[in-house]
């Protein structure tokens, strides 16, 4: 809190050289997340999708299993329709009129559509088998690719973090030592600026008459205060601090 408190009693340019210095840490911690690139969204897409194949070669499982159960129940009713037929046909021989005969004769025929519909949807059952096992195939060699890439995208982030893991973490330690330095008001404008760019600048320097930031071009009365440093400056069009190039320790 001391540190804090002492920070509001420092003059302008201190409190620039504080958040330039802040500024620098943390665009080298930015580089290294950039070195990662989209590795770990990457990596973490291809969990999800691996992930979602699985699920899907599950459904398509219990699917198979329904037509298997599909076919075995019809081929046992085609089989209960030709014991019914042989039944019928047998009764036939020993009818005593021809409204009995008829009679019979229409169950048979009831039990021949029975055997055509079971029929027909045995084969419907076992076409939809063919194409899912088709499908199934597909998905098991997808899911084979996708882990090969995976397995791919996950040694090279790992080789990554190997050889920066330490690097990053010294200047996490650095940027949280900076940041204590400035005080609060500052530190909170910092962030939310920091935080509304992919790039991370909150505090630029002025090249060539313009933000370094933006880019928009700066006037030359306000370059001017800017190199006076009697107050803190920000762009108009992007709102990040300006500092003047000629006065800052200059990034690496």
């Amino acid at each position: 809190m001391a540190a804090k408190t002492a920070s509001k009693d420092i003059s302008v340019d201190e409190k620039l050289q504080q958040l330039w210095s802040l500024q620098q840490i943390d665009t080298k911690i930015d580089k290294i997340q950039i070195l990662k690139g989209e590795l770990p969204i990457e990596v973490r897409d291809l969990e999800d999708e691996i992930t979602g194949l699985h699920t899907r070669l599950g459904n398509v499982e219990g699917e198979l299993a329904e037509l298997e159960d599909e076919i075995k129940n019809r081929k046992t009713a085609k089989s209960l329709a030709k014991e019914l037929i042989t039944r019928y046909e047998k009764q036939q021989n020993n009818v005593k009129n021809n409204r009995e005969y008829d009679a019979l004769s229409k169950e048979i025929e009831l039990q021949k559509l029975e055997i055509q519909l079971c029929e027909k949807k045995i084969k419907d059952a076992e076409a939809k088998i063919d194409a899912k096992k088709e499908g199934v195939s597909a998905t098991e060699q997808t899911i084979k690719e996708r882990e090969k890439h995976l397995k791919t995208k996950k040694k090279e982030l790992e080789k990554i973090i190997e050889e920066t893991e330490k690097e990053e973490k010294d200047l996490q330690k650095d940027s949280d030592k900076q940041a204590k330095k400035v005080e609060d008001r500052l530190l909170k404008s910092y962030h939310r600026v920091r935080g509304a760019y992919k790039n991370g600048l909150a505090v630029v320097a002025v090249l060539r008459d313009s933000c370094g930031g933006c880019y928009a071009k700066i006037p030359p009365q306000r370059q001017m205060e800017i190199r006076q440093r009697k107050r803190l400056l920000t762009c108009e069009h992007c709102g990040r601090i300006l500092v003047d190039w000629e006065n800052t320790e200059h990034a690496n």
